[in-house]
C-alpha cells in the first residue's frame, strides 16, 4: 500500500482524481480540495506572513529570496513519523509551493541507509513535478500514476480531461478571432498570466495579449496594459480567491486611466478564483476552461460557474 504525502495542492487533486485519496497520509498547508483532504496532517508552512496586500506579500517574498532564504518550511519530524513511501513536490516555482530542494534538505537528516520502503528511516520516492504548459500537466498526471503503480488510470484521466476541453475548443473554433484578453495574475506589482493560461485563453477563442504559453508569468506595466486596451480584463491573482481579490481592486481602480479602459467602459472586467482553478495545474484546469468559455461566450456556454468561479464587476 502506498503512503503518499502531497506537498502541492494540484498534486493532491491529481491523487484524488486517480482514486487514491485513501492512500494520502499528509498534505501541504495549501491542499484544501477535495474538502475531505483537510483531515490530513499538514507537513509544510510559509516562513513569512501571507496576510496583507499583494504588494506587501511581494515585498516579503523578495526580501527572503534576496537573502537566499527559503520561502517554506517542511516539517521534517512529522514526515519522519508518517513514514511516506512517496512524496510529491515540484521544481516549477520556489515561490508558489515547497520545492524539491527544500524536501531533500528535510529528508537528509533522518534517512537510514539500507531500510525498506515504508519502514522507519526508509527513503521515500520523490516525485518532482514541473508544469509549464498543458502538455506538462498531462505528463505530470501520468508521472504520478506511473510512480504509484496505476499507469492505466493515469492515461484514462488524461483522456477524460482532454476530451472535455477539446469539446469546448471545437465549439469555439468558428468564433475566432475572439475578444482581446489581458489576464492579471498578480496585482502589485502587475504580472500577466503565463504557463498554461495563454493556452486556456486560446482554447476559449480569446486572443491573449500578455504572457507566452509554456513560459513563466511575466511582469508587466500599467502603461503597457493601457496601450493594449483589452476587450476583456481577467483578474486572478495567484493564491487569492474572489473575495480577497476584490479587496485588492482599489490598487487598479485608483489608476487615473482605469475608467478609460475599454474593458472597464463595457463592463468586461472579471474577478476569477485563481486559487481554486487557474493557479492549480491539475484536473480542475478543465473547469478553468469552462469558466473562460462562459465569460467570453455567454450565449453559447453555461456551466454554472458564475458566482463561485467568476464574477463580473
Amino acid at each position: 500500500m502506498n503512503r503518499i504525502v502531497s506537498l502541492i495542492a494540484s498534486s493532491t487533486e491529481i491523487v484524488c482524481a486517480l482514486g487514491l485519496e485513501s492512500q494520502l497520509i499528509g498534505r501541504s498547508h495549501e491542499c484544501d480540495y477535495p474538502p475531505s483532504v483537510q483531515r490530513l496532517p499538514i507537513c509544510t508552512a510559509p516562513k513569512f506572513s501571507t496576510e496583507g496586500s499583494s504588494g506587501e506579500i511581494d515585498q516579503r517574498v523578495k526580501e527572503r529570496l534576496q537573502q537566499a532564504l527559503s520561502i517554506y518550511r517542511v516539517e521534517a519530524d512529522l514526515l519522519k513519523q508518517l513514514r511516506p513511501t512517496h512524496i510529491i513536490t515540484q521544481t516549477q516555482c520556489e515561490v508558489c509551493a515547497v520545492s524539491l530542494k527544500e524536501v531533500e534538505q528535510a529528508l537528509q537528516d533522518w534517512i537510514t541507509p539500507g531500510t525498506e520502503v515504508g519502514e522507519r528511516g526508509a527513503t521515500p520516492a520523490l516525485i518532482p513535478l514541473a508544469p509549464n504548459s498543458l502538455s506538462d500537466v498531462w505528463g505530470d498526471i501520468q508521472r504520478i500514476a506511473d510512480a504509484l503503480g496505476i499507469p492505466e488510470r493515469g492515461r484514462a484521466l488524461v483522456r477524460k480531461l482532454q476530451k472535455r476541453m477539446a469539446a469546448i475548443a471545437k465549439k469555439t473554433e468558428r468564433l475566432a478571432p475572439g475578444p482581446r484578453v489581458a489576464a492579471i495574475e498578480w496585482i502589485d506589482p502587475l504580472m500577466a498570466g503565463g504557463n498554461w493560461m495563454p493556452e486556456l485563453i486560446g482554447m476559449a477563442a480569446g486572443a491573449n495579449l500578455f504572457g507566452e504559453a509554456g513560459k513563466h508569468s511575466p511582469w508587466m506595466t500599467w502603461d503597457a496594459l493601457v496601450q493594449a486596451d483589452p476587450d476583456v480584463l481577467l483578474i486572478l491573482p495567484c493564491g487569492f480567491d474572489i473575495a480577497r481579490t476584490r479587496k485588492e481592486l482599489s490598487t487598479l481602480t485608483a489608476q487615473p486611466t482605469w475608467p478609460a479602459l475599454k474593458a472597464v467602459r463595457e463592463r468586461n472586467v472579471y474577478l476569477l478564483d485563481g486559487n481554486q482553478y487557474f493557479n492549480r495545474p491539475g484536473p480542475r484546469l478543465a473547469e478553468s476552461l469552462e469558466i473562460l468559455a462562459e465569460i467570453f461566450h455567454p450565449d453559447l456556454f453555461r456551466f454554472g460557474h458564475e458566482g463561485t468561479g467568476w464574477v463580473r464587476i
